[in-house]
């Protein structure tokens, strides 16, 4: 149960980490400043908006990564020892059935000679 509650939480913060990395504009121009966004224009509020947009990107990453890693703790186990002694009582307990051997006719080159 707490397993899936970890693989719900996991898949809401990446999706939202998703959102939050579309959204923001990339701060070296890089490939679409020559695609004519070479020009730089501030406007009062940007700078608090990407503030904003930076700390819930780091936020968002640090609650990702802690909860990847307690899911961890939360994964159901497997037993490999009890599938291994499953296999070997089954090998233990097999019954062995005695078939009486088949007789050996002699062949036909030992009689010639």
């Amino acid at each position: 149960m707490t397993y899936t509650l970890f693989l719900v939480l996991i898949m809401i913060v990446a999706f939202l980490l998703i959102l939050i990395i579309m959204v923001q504009n990339p701060k070296g121009g890089g490939l679409s400043s020559s695609f004519g966004g070479g020009g730089s224009q501030s406007l009062g509020g940007v700078q608090n908006t990407t503030n904003f947009l930076d700390k819930s990107t780091w936020t968002l990453s640090i609650v990702l990564l802690a909860l990847i890693l307690l899911s961890n703790f939360a994964a159901p186990k497997i037993n490999a020892v009890d599938t291994s002694s499953e296999i070997e009582n089954t090998i233990e307990n097999r019954e062995v059935q005695d078939t009486p051997a088949e007789p050996v006719a002699p062949t036909t080159q030992d009689s010639v000679q």
